[in-house]
């Protein structure tokens, strides 16, 4: 049968664990009831099992039984399959009957999909063993969101668990707007932009509103931070290689009629290269500490690196999107013009690897992607139907990969 008739087979026990994992999320790098759902989904196949020591990762060795010799050096051809696992601190108004009942806590990003995939994808690919022609990792990580979760599986040795380095490696994320429902898509090269976070403290003196040349009012002196900080974005950085800067937090003062002694300014900041990226940790805190002491005030800037750039491998990207027109069809796929804004800590594996990051479309059928909640919103909805797809496209990629690898 092919992949994807034995991937529907699993249908309706990957609704059922998305649906159990989707009721009840948890955040961060320590996920004790969803790690404890993926070994149950485990359970009984043929896989040599690892437990994160930092966090409540897994990592799942299975061994092909029709691996050629090792080379040389000794190594197996390897894969790498990833999914991640946690869930975001949002308060669900999705409506749906399986709705999330952590309070202050959703999958707003379908991470419970990606699970419940690589969960089914395990299946697949343990009643193949005998065919596959070297091994599978796979890395169910926690602590996407923020956390940097695959830094501490890499440090741990995810990319070396078959006991040598994996030779390529595939993500995948679903989407709840942007594509039609099943839509796979792909980008080589800068796919996703790096995420670097920004934290501003902006030291005045407090006094009286009605008196102040009698302080040093920090108010005034933030809101101008955050006006100069959009006019140099525009001014000092080309348009063809775009930054994003969007001030999320602006915080200062209790009371109309009091001068506070503080402002606060959290902000993110996406790039596209690695060059602005480098511009932005410059020029950012130049340009703060030159307002601020225009006015006569101190500031503490923090700018904090987090995400790199996700970049794909050109031709594990071309790998991916033929393994994707042969089993769903040329017209299921879309090959991106430009990155996407968002940031990933999958771009840690690509960075180590080559490898490539799938997008999957998972709006209602016939929605309108373009009027749908984003993922992040507490109104975003993923379909289920789109599982199966996902499960067969992540066992089937290390099929043919680990085919190619033995044969070259």
């Amino acid at each position: 049968m092919p992949v994807t008739d034995d991937a529907w087979e699993l249908q309706g026990d990957l609704v059922r664990l998305r649906h159990d994992l989707h009721r009840h999320p948890e955040i961060g790098l320590h996920l004790p009831r969803t790690q404890e759902k993926v070994l149950e989904a485990l359970d009984g196949l043929p896989y040599e099992i690892t437990l994160g020591q930092d966090t409540t990762s897994v990592t799942a060795v299975l061994r092909g039984g029709n691996t050629a010799p090792a080379d040389a050096a000794g190594a197996r051809p390897a894969v790498l399959l990833r999914a991640d696992m946690d869930g975001l601190p949002v308060q669900e108004k999705t409506g749906v009957d399986y709705t999330s009942r952590t309070d202050g806590a959703m999958h707003a990003c379908g991470h419970d999909l990606h699970t419940s995939m690589l969960a089914g994808a395990a299946t697949l690919l343990a009643e193949k063993q005998h065919q596959l022609q070297g091994d599978v990792v796979l890395m169910f990580q926690p602590g996407e969101e923020g956390c940097d979760g695959a830094s501490y599986m890499i440090r741990e040795g995810v990319l070396d668990a078959a006991g040598t380095r994996v030779q390529a490696a595939y993500g995948m994320h679903v989407f709840s707007s942007l594509e039609p429902h099943g839509t796979f898509c792909t980008k080589p090269g800068v796919m996703l932009s790096a995420s670097d976070g920004l934290e501003v403290m902006v030291l005045g003196a407090g006094g009286h509103g009605s008196a102040p040349h009698a302080a040093k009012d920090p108010v005034t002196v933030a809101a101008e931070m955050v006006t100069a900080l959009q006019v140099m974005v525009t001014r000092q950085f080309n348009m063809f290689d775009p930054v994003v800067l969007s001030v999320g937090v602006l915080h200062a003062g209790t009371k109309r009629n009091v001068i506070p002694e503080t402002a606060r300014i959290e902000a993110t900041i996406r790039t596209f290269s690695e060059e602005s990226r480098l511009r932005m940790m410059e020029a950012i805190p130049r340009l703060l500490k030159g307002i601020a002491a225009g006015h006569g005030v101190e500031v503490h800037v923090d700018y904090q690196q987090e995400y790199p750039l996700t970049i794909t491998d050109e031709d594990e990207t071309h790998t991916a999107e033929k393994v994707i027109a042969g089993l769903f069809g040329e017209r299921r796929l879309s090959r991106w013009a430009t990155p996407l804004s968002g940031s990933e800590d999958f771009s840690r594996v690509l960075a180590e690897v080559p490898g490539t990051f799938v997008g999957l479309s998972a709006v209602a059928p016939g929605g309108d992607p373009a009027q749908s909640p984003f993922n992040h919103s507490p109104y975003a909805t993923f379909d289920d139907g789109v599982l199966a797809d996902g499960a067969a496209l992540y066992a089937e990629l290390a099929v043919s990969r680990l085919a190619a690898l033995s044969a070259s």
